[in-house]
């Protein structure tokens, strides 16, 4: 008799094989979930790595910016210190200096600074090395220049000084010829004449040789001619001296005291104002008339010009 495997056994094997089926897929399941992670966890720790690198190197970037910076500053501050002028100048531009240190400052104060702003700031160094070059050229431009100011000056004073002493020479050598014009000048008195004159009642005049009878002295002589002296009011101061040598003096001859080139100071008797024409010879004529007695003796009568005594005559009375 032949035995038939029963139903039961059929229906098990398949669930078997089914359950070894799942098993694996959730092994593959597992084993491609376990190599996900790893990969993506690897591919975040090399994302890590990457972001390091970058905040690494643009620490880097910043600290060297920062240093060209400060390098830029201590530079400024070195040559500002040893030179009054730059200083100067950068005072005058003090506005622009922290419009640009404030800018850099922002720049690489951020916590989160990009590349692009340590760019910027980079730039911001070579703007300010920049201003610091151009400081330094206008400074040493104006030096030049005040160095040849400093030689014009030089020359001008040297000019100056030659000018000043060619002038004293001419001052000079003009005072001469103006001292000599003016000594030139001076007239000269000559052809003397003096005559004792007799009032008699009748208003009649004659002259006389008699000290008792002489009533003024009548004085005459000429000016000769002078082509030097200039036209115009000449001033004579008149000494009349009795025989005992005195000066005649008369308030109304109007007799003071005048200043000589050569002897001082002197009283005078009386002084004439004249019209003198250049190059023309003029006679002079006046009386001198004196409040006491004309006495026996010589008068003499002296005449000064222009500070010099330039002629003289005498009279005799019995």
């Amino acid at each position: 008799m032949t035995t038939n495997p029963t139903s039961g056994s059929f229906s098990q094997e398949p669930k078997k094989d089914n359950k070894g089926t799942i098993i694996i897929v959730l092994l593959i399941a597992l084993v491609i979930s376990w190599v996900y992670f790893f990969y993506t966890k690897n591919q975040t720790n090399n994302l890590i790595s990457d972001k390091d690198a970058q905040y690494s190197t643009l620490d880097s970037s910043k600290n060297a910016v920062q240093k060209e910076f400060d390098d830029a500053m201590v530079r400024l501050e070195e040559m500002t210190q040893t030179n009054v002028g730059l200083d100067s100048l950068v005072k005058t531009k003090d506005k622009e200096m922290q419009v640009l240190k404030s800018r850099f400052k922002s720049l690489v104060s951020k916590q989160n600074a990009t590349a692009e702003d340590l760019a910027e700031a980079k730039v911001l160094v070579g703007e300010l090395n920049g201003k610091i070059n151009d400081y330094v050229r206008e400074i040493e431009r104006l030096q030049a220049e005040n160095q040849q100011l400093t030689v014009d000056k030089a020359g001008l004073t040297a000019d100056k000084q030659h000018l000043e002493k060619n002038l004293a020479t001419t001052e000079v050598a003009k005072k001469d010829a103006e001292d000599k014009v003016d000594v030139g000048s001076t007239l000269h008195a000559s052809s003397f004449q003096i005559a004792a004159i007799n009032e008699t009642n009748s208003g009649k005049e004659k002259s006389t040789l008699k000290a008792k009878r002489a009533d003024k002295l009548r004085i005459s002589f000429m000016l000769d001619e002078n082509r030097i002296a200039i036209s115009g009011t000449k001033m004579l101061f008149i000494i009349a001296k009795d025989p005992s040598g005195k000066i005649i003096k008369e308030t109304a001859l109007g007799s003071g005291s005048f200043e000589t080139r050569q002897d001082g100071q002197l009283d005078y008797t009386t002084k004439l104002n004249i019209e003198y024409s250049q190059g023309e010879s003029k006679s002079i004529n006046f009386d001198l008339k004196q409040t006491d007695a004309y006495a026996k003796g010589s008068y003499s009568i002296v005449v000064y010009q222009n500070g010099f005594k330039i002629g003289q005559g005498i009279a005799v009375l019995k």
